[in-house]
Order: C-alpha cells, then structure tokens, then sequence
C-alpha cells in the first residue's frame, strides 16, 4: 500500500469512527423528545427487538414493555402535566459494531412553583450497529442518591 493509500484508509476509518459516534449520540439524544411526545412505538424501536431498559424502579425486558411503560397511566400524566427527559452529551465509545454511551439524564416536572427535577439519573447505554443502524441493547439507570451503582455506570462506561 502506498503512502497516499495508507493516509486515505487512516482517514477512511477515523471518519467511519466519527460517524458511528455520531449516530450513537443522535439515537440517545432522540430518547427524550420521543418520549415527551408519547411516541411509544417510536421510543420503543430504538431499542433492538430483545432489547433491556433497566431503570431503577422498572425493568423492561422488550419492545412491548418499553411502548408499555410509555401508554402508562403515569407516564401520559407526566406528558399532560409537563414534563421533560433531558440528556446530557454522552461519552460514547465505539469498537467496530459495538458501542457503550454513559451520560446523565434529567427528569423535570412542571409543578405551581415552575419545573422540578424528579431525577438525576446516571445512565450506560450499550449499542450495536446491524442492518437498520445503530439500535439500543440496553440502557442502564441508576438514580444519583450516594448509592454506589450510580458511580460505577459512569467509570465502567468511560473506561470501556
């Protein structure tokens, strides 16, 4: 290979990187907005079919059950009573067709007195990349309280 050929390829495969990383944060940052609107079937697909949203107080071990937890009763009153699923820029790293994400979340509440933070949630998102793009194999929250769990999500995530 020449010089030119070696350059092009280093380039080639820094930009499919980049890319990649791109698109893992644009499916994480589409969480929020489809999730405000009640967009279950959408919320849903960003998950892969046998995909996991293990949340602190819910586990979710389908497609079915995360559309579930969005037609909630409670989720739909959040939505008319306004809400908010804020994500902060995640830490992604990618490695060929896989990729783990870690990164905060917020959920804010519209009360009397204006908006509430009802959590801070540290999140590890593991992500592959198949036939229809970059999919959700699970996400993983843990609420900030002190408790250990929380912590660890970020420093395994980081160092991945």
């Amino acid at each position: 290979m020449t010089d030119i050929e070696e350059r092009l390829a280093g380039l080639e495969a820094r930009l499919n990187r980049l890319e990649d990383e791109k698109a893992v944060e644009r499916l994480i940052s589409s969480y929020g907005p489809l999730v405000d609107s009640g967009s279950a079937d959408a919320v849903a697909g960003l998950w892969e079919p046998g995909g996991v949203y293990d949340v602190e107080e819910l586990l979710m071990e389908s497609r079915d059950a995360i559309a579930a937890m969005v037609r909630s009763q409670a989720h739909q009153e959040w939505i008319s009573g306004g809400c908010a699923h804020v994500t902060a820029p995640p830490h992604v790293t990618v490695a060929g067709d896989e990729a783990v994400a870690v990164g905060y979340s917020l959920m804010l509440l519209r009360t009397q007195n204006g908006f509430e933070v009802r959590r801070a949630t540290a999140n590890r998102w593991q992500c592959r990349k198949g036939p229809n793009g970059w999919r959700i194999v699970r996400r993983t929250a843990r609420i900030l309280d002190g408790r250990p769990q929380a912590p660890a999500l970020f420093a395994d995530g980081v160092t991945a």
